[in-house]
């Protein structure tokens, strides 16, 4: 029978950590900033792994939300999440900066685990309800769904890029994965030539027909689009205006040595993001002189990510080297050029880094989007503050006042960096009021109700 929730999020996890034994916090991180104040609004229901394995949980309610936890054996989190979504699609999507791991056993998981998040959904969803669903480890969960009950409005989106037909033609079951993103009615990507590659990939691996971001399957149209997401603009531009964020970024500052520049860095630690390009840029400058002793502070926050795969145990390695070499070589007794840390950071300390930070570097290999940049910007009140961008990242489409650079090329990026460290007060405003208009009108609201329209429609 039909369940009573009207809207549904399905998603790998839920918008919760486990601070205790029945205690819970939202957790931090894009997805769960974006869609949870959607939910609370539209007293939906939220689908996803609660984080620990070979743990069965009864729904429950947090923080204006009601959450449907989905179990995960150990082995179908070693396999379906570590395995097929990390080491596979991950890499895959991102342009193959790593090797991805094609593995039959992989593939039987993520199928398991798929068809079991399309059963739950299945259950609890009301007669004609809407149902998002997110991102790639859950690709096959639109057409399992649609199978299970026609009668309901599903929308996909993809929050990491979709990568042209010449590595997506490598998948075995490259026809799997488009057939299950097909289930959905509207298929969401953060770029316009992710949809494009989609839609192509769509003609030449299945045959069907398209018209711009129609493609034609059987008796149904289903329609591939490109909707940016964002960030709470309020909600930051708010925050970084308390007394205790702006004196805790006093501080920060001091407790770095009062630096004439504070470079930022804050990403999950992750092969994609491009840290090691960034740190041998900022350690090279160093080591020539442009940068001189003390002038300049490089922050890097480096939140654990994936800590029992394989490849992001090699990372952690390489970068804590590459950050003791440069303090080794470039540092004075008590002043290290590079702080870095490896550990995850509330939302205020965030902050109040964003307000310190003179300078903040986003230099991802490849990015759906990039958050940390727009996140930036939205607490940048003073027009002050310069973002160095990669390229590369999602955001650049829509932030053209940003420092572009191609994380790849060492030496534009040391240019760029320096140019970003020595702007005028005036070229900074300039830019930085620019940027914040821009993620201002396009905030994640915008984002949600733009997708959900065009869902509904």
């Amino acid at each position: 029978m039909p369940g009573s929730s009207s809207f549904l999020i399905v998603a790998n996890r839920l918008p919760v950590d486990r601070v205790g034994e029945d205690m819970w916090r939202r957790s931090p991180g894009g997805l769960v900033t974006a869609i949870a104040p959607v939910l609370q609004r539209r007293e939906g229901a939220w689908i996803g792994w609660h984080g620990a394995p070979d743990e069965q949980l009864d729904p429950f309610d947090h923080d204006g939300m009601h959450l449907i936890p989905v179990p995960l054996s150990e082995r179908e989190v070693e396999l379906y999440y570590e395995g097929f979504s990390n080491a596979t699609l991950w890499p895959l999507y991102h342009d193959v900066v790593a090797t991805p791991v094609y593995s039959r056993v992989l593939w039987d998981a993520y199928r398991l685990v798929n068809q079991r998040f399309a059963e739950a959904a299945a259950e609890v969803a009301a007669p004609d309800a809407v149902v998002w669903v997110q991102d790639y480890q859950l690709q096959l969960v639109p057409a399992m769904l649609r199978k299970l009950r026609p009668d309901l409005r599903i929308g996909f989106f993809l929050h990491i890029p979709f990568p042209p037909g010449e590595l997506f033609q490598q998948l075995p079951w490259r026809r799997e994965l488009l057939e299950g993103l097909l289930g959905a009615d509207l298929v969401g990507f953060q770029r316009p030539g992710g949809a494009s590659n989609f839609i192509r990939l769509c003609r030449k691996t299945l045959g069907l027909q398209y018209q711009k971001h129609e493609i034609y399957v059987e008796d149904r149209v289903v329609r591939a689009e490109a909707f940016p997401i964002s960030v709470d603009f309020s909600e930051l531009d708010s925050l970084v205006r308390e007394p205790h964020i702006i004196a805790r970024a006093a501080e920060i500052r001091q407790e770095l040595g009062d630096p004439e520049q504070v470079l930022l860095g804050v990403d999950r630690l992750d092969y994609t993001k491009g840290i090691g390009q960034r740190l041998k840029a900022f350690g090279e400058l160093l080591a020539e002189g442009s940068i001189k002793p003390g002038e300049a502070v490089f922050v890097q926050i480096a939140t654990p990510s994936r800590e029992r795969v394989e490849e992001y145990m090699r990372l952690r390695d390489s970068i804590e080297l590459q950050v003791g070499r440069i303090n080794g070589e470039q540092g004075d007794l008590g002043q290290q050029p590079v702080q870095y840390m490896h550990q995850s950071y509330g939302r205020d300390e965030l902050a109040a880094l964003y307000l310190a930070a003179d300078v903040m570097v986003v230099t991802p290999l490849r990015d759906g989007m990039n958050l940390v940049a727009k996140e930036y910007v939205s607490c940048r009140h003073d027009l002050r503050g310069a973002l160095v961008l990669s390229e590369f990242a999602g955001a650049a489409d829509e932030m053209k006042q940003a420092f572009m650079v191609n994380p790849y090329d060492i030496d534009g990026l040391k240019r760029t960096m320096l140019s970003a460290m020595r702007a005028t007060p005036h070229d900074l405003s300039r830019r930085m009021r620019s940027l914040r208009r821009r993620v201002s009108t396009y905030d994640v609201d915008h984002w949600a109700k733009t997708f959900l329209a065009a869902l509904e429609a």
